[in-house]
């Protein structure tokens, strides 16, 4: 199974961030600039924490708060759960279903080098999936006639 590093080294490490004190509004705009569902909250050189789509939609909408009066810091999920660069896709799956996340930020050390979705750790999986199925197919009929 592929390792989160080399995911990364294929998707790219591009990674959006936006500041803590930055507006609601300006971290949208980022997302639907870059086509992206999440930003890294940065304050300075440490990792605060991710705003989503789903805190926007959660904490702002439902609330009927404005977004442009707002700061990512009041609403962004500051809870981060992290990954290092040598965990396999499969691992950081079962980690996203298990805490109901769809965007884990890749930290070595102390430093963010990536983010991954579950879109693109479904994707790895799937591929994983196929080319087993196929290996195991030539196996067979490699072997059908043994028996």
């Amino acid at each position: 199974m592929k390792t989160i590093s080399q995911l990364l080294r294929e998707k790219g490490q591009q990674t959006w961030k936006i500041n803590l004190d930055a507006r609601v509004y300006d971290a949208l705009k980022l997302m639907a600039e870059k086509d992206v569902g999440a930003l890294i909250v940065m304050d300075g050189e440490r990792l605060a924490g991710v705003f989503s789509e789903r805190d926007y939609a959660r904490k702002v909408i439902l609330k009927n708060k404005s977004s442009k009066n707002i700061s990512v810091a009041e609403i962004m999920s500051s809870t981060v759960i992290s990954i290092p660069p040598s965990l396999d896709c499969e691992q950081a799956l079962a980690l996203m279903t298990v805490k109901h996340i769809r965007h884990l930020p890749v930290m070595d050390q102390d430093k963010l080098v990536g983010i991954v979705s579950i879109g693109d750790l479904v994707k790895v999986v799937i591929d994983h999936q196929k080319q087993v199925n196929k290996a195991l197919d030539q196996y067979i009929l490699e072997n059908e006639g043994l028996h």
